[in-house]
């Protein structure tokens, strides 16, 4: 008898025990299940941050300022090792191997108040570069253009219309299109200019509808992010964002 009423305090005590632990056992779970959910998160973010900071990034383009060749909407890929590799968050160089070329479309921080710009380098350190009656003069030499198409009607940021052609550009190296835009002012020609060593002249490919190396001037190699090599998506933001499929992953 006194066997069996020891057995059933034993049975008691352990049930207790049983029972303060499975809350207990509970909460471990519980934390079990955050760390297994936010550890991928945290190391995926660990990962792809620095990459895109000093690898490879992705912009979106919200204007015109580079058309024909980028069109509002488009997403383009940037080469961040094109030209070299730097100290992730930072414009600090670990290494170059590479300097832009004459041609290439950079995304750079704008020398006047630091935002991004996507933009086509026209000139090199030490170039002289001017523009007269729209036509690039480079070290003295006049760039050809060859109009396509007919003009086409074409809207200004204020609501006024006017006409515009689309041209390729013998640009030194590179042929590319530009958009030539009648009507417009204060974005245009301009006296010759000598670009300082280190640094590269820039322009959009929307000549008259541009702010670039005319206003802000020359931007110097460690303000230049990367090279966009491609257009990686692109969406019609005047068409409910429906896909423009004929830009996906088209070589710029």
């Amino acid at each position: 008898m006194r066997s069996q009423r020891s057995r059933e305090s034993q049975g008691k005590r352990v049930g207790k025990k049983e029972a303060r632990r499975e809350p207990e056992e509970r909460g471990e779970g519980a934390g079990s299940s955050w760390r297994l959910t936010l550890l991928p998160i945290v190391v995926t973010v660990c990962v792809i941050v620095p990459l895109r900071s000093a690898v490879a990034d992705w912009n979106d383009v919200p204007t015109s300022s580079m058309r024909p060749t980028i069109v509002e909407g488009d997403r383009i890929y940037i080469d961040k090792l094109a030209y070299g590799l730097r100290f992730p968050f930072t414009f600090t160089w670990l290494a170059r191997w590479a300097a832009p070329q004459r041609g290439d479309i950079v995304t750079i921080a704008s020398p006047e108040d630091g935002i991004r710009l996507v933009k086509r380098i026209v000139g090199l350190p030490g170039d002289r570069v001017a523009m007269k009656n729209k036509r690039l003069i480079i070290n003295g030499v006049r760039v050809d253009y060859d109009p396509v198409g007919e003009p086409f009607q074409v809207r200004l940021p204020h609501g006024y219309e006017t006409f515009a052609v689309t041209a390729t550009e013998h640009l030194p190296g590179r042929d590319h299109m530009v958009t030539l835009t009648a009507g417009v002012h204060g974005v245009g020609d301009f006296e010759e200019v000598v670009v300082p060593q280190g640094h590269y002249f820039f322009l959009g490919d929307n000549r008259d509808v541009s702010k670039d190396a005319r206003i802000i001037g020359p931007v110097a190699l460690d303000q230049i992010y990367g090279r966009a090599s491609h257009v990686v998506v692109s969406v019609d933001p005047e068409n409910c964002y429906r896909p423009r499929f004929e830009r996906w992953f088209t070589r710029l």
